[in-house]
């Protein structure tokens, strides 16, 4: 091979080597924005969801919840949160704040510790800021969904 082919060879490689070795990179960053996840079908008349915000690749603000087919927010049903917290000594506002605050500890939606009387709650939230950061590495903005396990 000619020395003029090898140095077009060489100038060619440069000028495309960065963006071969960007494409791997970038599959696991984190980009910022919002980034929400839902579950598929809703569990005793609630559908959880997740909206966690990314700004600098660091998870800042993490929102979890539920809501009813009219819309009805679960941590602003009072009723609700009286009953529960008699018999589970736990309620929405208390067991959503305690889970969203390990995310933002631990910027990772593994290893978050259960609270007593929302244990089975762990197991969709997680799989839930899991699919958001999913979206987020992606950069896809539309909402995640996230298949329901049957009861």
């Amino acid at each position: 091979m000619s020395i003029k082919r090898v140095i077009i060879l060489m100038v060619i490689l440069a000028l495309f080597a960065p963006t071969l070795v960007g494409c791997n990179k970038k599959d696991g960053i984190m980009k910022d924005g919002y980034f929400t996840a839902e579950m598929s079908d809703y569990s005793h008349g609630w559908k959880e969801f997740v909206t966690i915000y990314i700004k600098d690749q660091q998870i800042i603000s993490v929102e979890y919840n539920a809501m009813n087919s009219s819309g009805f927010i679960k941590s602003w049903d009072m009723a609700y949160m009286r009953t529960m917290n008699a018999v589970k000594h736990t309620y929405p506002n208390f067991y959503t704040r305690e889970y969203a605050k390990q995310v933002i500890e631990k910027q990772s939606a593994e290893e978050i510790d259960a609270v007593s009387g929302a244990s089975t709650s762990v197991v969709s939230f997680q799989q839930l800021v899991q699919a958001a950061i999913d979206m987020s590495k992606s950069g896809k903005t539309e909402v995640a969904v996230v298949q329901s396990s049957k009861e």
